[in-house]
């Protein structure tokens, strides 16, 4: 039966209630948070088993958003999904250069994607930052080798993008980094699951 009458600040909570009852493994309570507010955000449960955290991730992802780190998204859609008034609370901003001119120029007479050259200027704002890439697999390739130059060092990677081509690939190469990451290995993310990382890890500390 449809409860029509169900208040709304309390559609979140029943959903939430909804998903534990449903969780079919153990999950640590550290990055229980994380994965319930991906399922929540997408319906799939799947990803219980393919998030992957490196060890201390979500800590050092919540430590450096308390230090005012900022977050850079490969697509406006992942953007708008971050609560920027959350973040701004704790000093950071959420940065999306993929509609810049210049970005869109430099993409051109190169000839590789916005994606990637939208990373290298994230990387030139010499900003503490956390990296959410939700949709295009070349941010993380052009991420992995600004690091293997030394030119970046994110505080944490948040790789997420969906698809087929080097959409696999590009998160293995993330997971082969030292640097702090969540991934969703497969081919299934996107940018409402890189935005619902984000929001999961903000709501830790605004909530």
């Amino acid at each position: 039966m449809v409860d029509k009458y169900i208040a709304p600040e309390d559609i979140e909570k029943r959903s939430f209630a909804i998903i534990e009852e449903e969780l079919k493994k153990e999950i640590d309570p550290v990055i229980k948070p994380v994965v319930k507010r991906v399922i929540h955000t997408t319906a799939d449960f799947s990803y219980a088993d393919t998030l992957v955290f490196s060890k201390g991730a979500v800590e050092r992802g919540i430590e450096a958003l308390r230090q005012g780190a900022s977050i850079v998204t490969d697509t406006n859609m992942g953007k708008a999904g971050i609560n920027k008034r959350a973040l701004g609370k704790l000093g950071g901003n959420v940065y999306c250069f993929m509609g810049d001119e210049d970005v869109a120029d430099a993409a051109k007479e190169r000839g590789i994607t916005r994606a990637a050259v939208s990373m290298e200027k994230a990387a030139a704002l010499g900003e503490a930052c956390i990296y959410a890439i939700g949709n295009a697999p070349t941010a993380l390739i052009s991420l992995h080798e600004m690091l293997e130059r030394g030119q970046v060092r994110p505080k944490l990677i948040i790789g997420v993008p969906v698809g087929f081509v080097n959409v696999v690939e590009a998160k293995e190469l993330i997971l082969q980094t030292s640097v702090p990451y969540i991934i969703a290995r497969g081919r299934k993310g996107g940018s409402n699951v890189a935005a619902a990382i984000c929001n999961a890890l903000l709501y830790q500390i605004t909530r």
